[in-house]
């Protein structure tokens, strides 16, 4: 399509972590762009996205992330084949081997398996990872997609400086020139309520091809697999406008948080899942010296690396 691109491999949200691999030799420094992950990371949890993008702080490999990327992989290879081939046998056949494909890059992933001598774990997860796979196609028909894009790296600087990125999982153009973009998720669809959490992802994409395209896309497709659901909204322009005014005060944010050095946790449900826990002062723990260089926070203002005002 002519965009800022390049392919890379099965970066998607719910597969970033296990995809990216580790932060190992990688040296602290102040955040330089920001993508839906990380966005979510600073919105759920201010001191989460400290550890994650300025500490680097490793994180054990996930299972349920990891599965994400095996399925990602082949749902992106699948329309390698041409159309008549691509079956839900035949997708469900290239899952063994793209989870062999992903642990010969990432070895470290072999730890998820390694109480599992009799491979009797991995099997069910293998199977799991097949089940989700075979899910699709109960929601599209391969046979008559011909994707424009698939697994697309999109590259954006917005008027204010600010750097955006991240991956599309797919990308169709209709032959009008109207665009969808598509997102897998291994998961569950959220309740309603929820809904607009999980469309945030998808509009900072519409936004970043609006600026990079001059096109507002005509609809964004969550497909998720856990469920069997399909979510889709259709942007406007007013839309990506509030997007982005919504990513700028977000940055500020951030950028505020950098400075001072002043990263507060937001306690929620999901600190359970954490794998920062010995860190975070709110289960005793104590944060990393902060390997920045930090300013005094101005006066008269609240606290700084708070989410409440955006």
């Amino acid at each position: 399509m002519g965009w800022s691109t390049e392919q890379a491999g099965a970066g998607t949200q719910d597969a970033e972590a296990a995809a990216a691999g580790p932060d190992e030799g990688r040296q602290a420094g102040p955040p330089m762009a920001l993508s839906p992950s990380r966005a979510g990371d600073f919105m759920q949890c201010p001191l989460l996205y400290r550890f994650r993008v300025i500490d680097k702080l490793p994180e054990k490999p996930s299972a349920a992330a990891t599965r994400g990327t095996v399925v990602h992989a082949v749902l992106e290879r699948l329309f390698d084949a041409p159309a008549a081939e691509r079956t839900a046998a035949g997708a469900r056949a290239m899952v063994p081997g793209e989870w062999e494909r992903l642990l010969a890059k990432r070895p470290e992933l072999a730890e998820l398996f390694a109480d599992d001598p009799e491979g009797e774990r991995l099997a069910g997860w293998l199977s799991e990872a097949e089940a989700l796979v075979e899910r699709w196609f109960s929601l599209e028909d391969p046979t008559r997609l011909e994707p424009a894009d698939r697994e697309l790296y999109v590259e954006t600087v917005l008027d204010s400086g600010l750097r955006l990125r991240g991956f599309i999982d797919r990308v169709d153009v209709a032959p009008t020139g109207e665009v969808r973009i598509v997102d897998y998720k291994t998961g569950k669809a959220p309740r309603p309520q929820y809904a607009e959490g999980a469309l945030f992802q998808m509009k900072f994409y519409a936004l970043v091809v609006w600026r990079l395209r001059g096109v507002v896309p005509r609809r964004l497709q969550l497909v998720y697999l856990g469920s069997g659901d399909v979510l889709t909204y259709d942007p406007s322009e007013a839309d990506l406008r509030g997007v982005e005014r919504k990513l700028l005060a977000l940055w500020e944010a951030i950028r505020l948080a950098t400075e001072t050095g002043d990263w507060r946790p937001r306690p929620t449900k999901l600190c359970g899942w954490c794998d920062h826990q010995a860190h975070c002062p709110e289960f005793g723990g104590t944060p990393p010296v902060y390997p920045l260089q930090v300013r005094p926070a101005d006066g008269g203002g609240g606290p700084q690396g708070r989410m409440e005002t955006i």
